[in-house]
C-alpha cells in the first residue's frame, strides 16, 4: 500500500470521533434499556418520580435533576421534586417555599418544547435565583407527558464535566421521558386500584359500637397488592348482662369471592355471638354447621371471645377456629398469649367438638385479638412475628390506648403482603358490677362443652383434633 494512500491527519481524527460517538451510544443505549427497567419496576409514585429524577441525572452526568409536577389545569406547580443538593444546600434552602413556575420553569410550562440553555443568566425569560440557592449555569428541561397530557418538567442542571447539555443528552432524556410517562401512569393506576380496593374492603367492615365502659380500638390496613382484597374482619359489642364480645376473622383468599364470603360469615357469626346465652364455641360450632349446609362455604379462621363479670375483675371465655391465639396485656405489665388447643378452622369438619376456654382477667386488662397479616412474614417462621408483637405490646405497656393502636399499625412484625385486622380491648379498671347493681359472679363451665374451662384431656375426639391440629397451624 502506498504511502499516498493513507488518510491524512483531518480524516484519522474524524474515524477517531465517530468511533468516540458510536461507543458514548453504545453505553447511553445500554444506560437507556438499565433505566427503563428500574423505572418500571416502581409501582409507588413518590418512589417513580425519584426514581426518574436520579436516572435522568446518572445518563448525563448532570449534577442537579428535578421534576416540577403540574397542577390540575397544567398553569403552575404543585410538586417539586429535586435531587443532588448537598446536606449544606437543602440547609439553604428549608425555608424557601416551592417553585411557582417563574422564569425559566415557567418557559417550560407554557412552551413544553426541549429547552437547552448554556448559560442560565444569560436568557432573557431568566428570573434568577433566590437567596440561598445553589448557583446553576446550564439547563437541559423536558416535558413528560401521561396519556397525551403534560404531567410535568424534568429539569437538569450542570453536567458534572463542565460541559453544556448537548444534543445526544436532549435525545437520551426525551427516550427517557417517554419511558416516564408510562411508569407514572402506572403508578397512578396502582394507587387507584389499591385505594378503591382498600375502601370497598372498609365499607364491609363495621363501626365499632359504644361499648363503655370497655374501651376498644381496631386495625385495618390492606395488603400491598392492587386489588388485594382480604377476608379479614373484626365486630364487637356490649351485651345486656354486662359482657362485651368480640370478634376476629380470616376467611382464607384474597378476591371478590373471599370478601363477599367475610361478609357474609361476619353477619352470621353477629347473631350467633352476640346471643348472651350462646357460649363462643356454640357460636362457632353453630355457624360451622349452617355454612356446610348452604354449600360453597371458604374455609375460615376466626376467634370468638367474651369479656365477662366477675368476682373482682372480669372472666376472658374464647374459642378459636384454627386462629392466632389473643394476647393478653396485664395491668402489672405481663404479657401471654392464650394458645390453648385453637381447634380445627371453619369449614374443615363439623363433626369435631370445638373447645372453649376461660381466663381470669384483673381490672385493666387489655385483650388483643388479631389476624396473622399482623405477624406473619413469608421468610420468617410465624413464631417469631408472634415473639415481635409480644415484645412490642410489652414495650408500650404503659401506653394509652390509641398510642398502642398506631404502634400496631405502623409498627407490626408483618410484612405486608397480606391484609391485616385487630381489635384491641380494654376491660375496665374498676370490679366488675351485675346490671342489677350487685357484684357478678361468673358462670360455671358446662361439663358438655367445655365452655369456662378447657374440654377433657380424655376425650378421645378432642385428643384426636388436638393431634391433627396443632397451635398456629396455618392452612395452605
Amino acid at each position: 500500500m502506498s504511502l499516498l494512500n493513507l488518510p491524512i491527519s483531518s480524516d484519522l481524527d474524524r474515524i477517531g470521533e465517530q468511533l468516540h460517538a458510536l461507543a458514548r451510544a453504545q453505553r447511553s443505549l445500554q444506560g437507556l434499556l438499565e433505566a427503563v427497567l428500574g423505572i418500571s419496576g416502581e409501582l409507588e409514585l413518590p418512589v417513580v418520580l425519584r426514581r426518574i429524577v436520579r436516572t435522568a441525572m446518572d445518563l448525563v452526568g448532570a449534577r442537579y435533576g428535578a421534576l416540577g409536577v403540574l397542577d390540575e389545569r397544567g398553569e403552575s406547580l404543585a410538586e417539586f421534586v429535586p435531587l443532588g443538593l448537598s446536606p449544606q444546600e437543602l440547609a439553604a434552602v428549608s425555608g424557601l417555599e416551592l417553585p411557582r413556575g417563574r422564569g425559566l420553569l415557567g418557559h417550560l410550562i407554557r412552551h413544553p418544547e426541549p429547552l437547552r440553555v448554556e448559560n442560565i443568566a444569560d436568557h432573557a425569560e431568566s428570573s434568577g435565583f433566590p437567596p440561598g440557592h445553589p448557583p446553576m449555569r446550564s439547563l437541559l428541561g423536558v416535558a413528560v407527558t401521561v396519556r397525551g397530557r403534560v404531567y410535568g418538567n424534568l429539569y437538569l442542571s450542570d453536567r458534572r464535566d463542565g460541559r453544556p447539555f448537548d444534543r445526544h443528552d436532549e435525545g437520551m432524556i426525551l427516550a427517557l421521558a417517554g419511558t416516564a410517562g408510562v411508569a407514572i401512569e402506572n403508578a397512578r393506576l396502582y394507587n387507584q386500584v389499591r385505594h378503591n380496593a382498600e375502601q370497598f374492603q372498609r365499607l364491609l367492615l363495621p363501626r365499632l359500637l359504644d361499648l363503655h365502659p370497655f374501651e376498644a380500638r381496631a386495625i385495618y390496613r390492606p395488603a400491598s397488592a392492587p386489588g388485594h382484597l382480604g377476608g379479614d374482619w373484626y365486630d364487637a359489642a356490649k351485651l345486656p348482662d354486662g359482657s362485651c364480645v368480640a370478634v376476629i376473622g380470616d376467611v382464607v383468599g384474597h378476591d371478590m369471592r373471599a370478601a363477599a364470603a367475610m361478609s357474609q360469615t361476619r353477619g352470621m357469626l353477629r347473631a350467633l355471638s352476640f346471643d348472651e346465652n350462646t357460649p363462643p364455641n356454640s357460636s362457632l360450632a353453630q355457624l360451622d354447621r349452617i355454612m356446610h349446609m348452604t354449600g360453597g362455604q371458604l374455609v375460615t379462621t376466626a376467634c370468638v371471645a367474651r369479656v365477662e363479670p366477675a368476682d373482682h375483675g372480669w372472666t376472658l371465655c374464647w374459642s378459636s377456629a384454627g386462629h392466632p391465639p389473643p394476647l393478653v396485656l396485664l395491668p402489672d405489665g405481663t404479657v401471654r398469649y392464650l394458645d390453648e388447643e385453637p381447634g380445627l378452622p371453619l369449614g374443615v369438619d363439623t363433626e369435631l367438638p370445638r373447645p372453649g376456654h376461660s381466663f381470669a382477667l384483673p381490672p385493666g386488662s387489655i385483650v388483643i385479638l388479631y389476624t396473622d397479616g399482623l405477624v406473619e412474614r413469608h421468610d420468617e417462621p410465624l413464631d417469631r412475628g408472634l415473639d415481635s408483637l409480644a415484645a412490642t405490646v410489652r414495650r408500650h405497656a404503659r401506653a394509652s390506648l390509641d398510642q398502642l393502636c398506631s404502634v400496631l399499625s405502623d409498627h407490626h412484625p408483618g410484612d405486608g403482603h397480606d391484609d391485616m385486622a385487630a381489635l384491641i380491648l380494654r376491660t375496665p379498671t374498676t370490679t366488675a358490677e351485675s346490671p342489677s347493681g350487685g357484684q357478678a359472679r361468673s358462670r360455671e363451665p358446662d361439663p358438655a362443652t367445655g365452655y369456662g374451662g378447657r374440654p377433657r384431656e380424655t376425650d378421645p375426639v378432642y385428643a384426636s383434633a388436638k393431634h391433627a391440629h396443632p397451635t398456629h397451624q396455618r392452612l395452605p
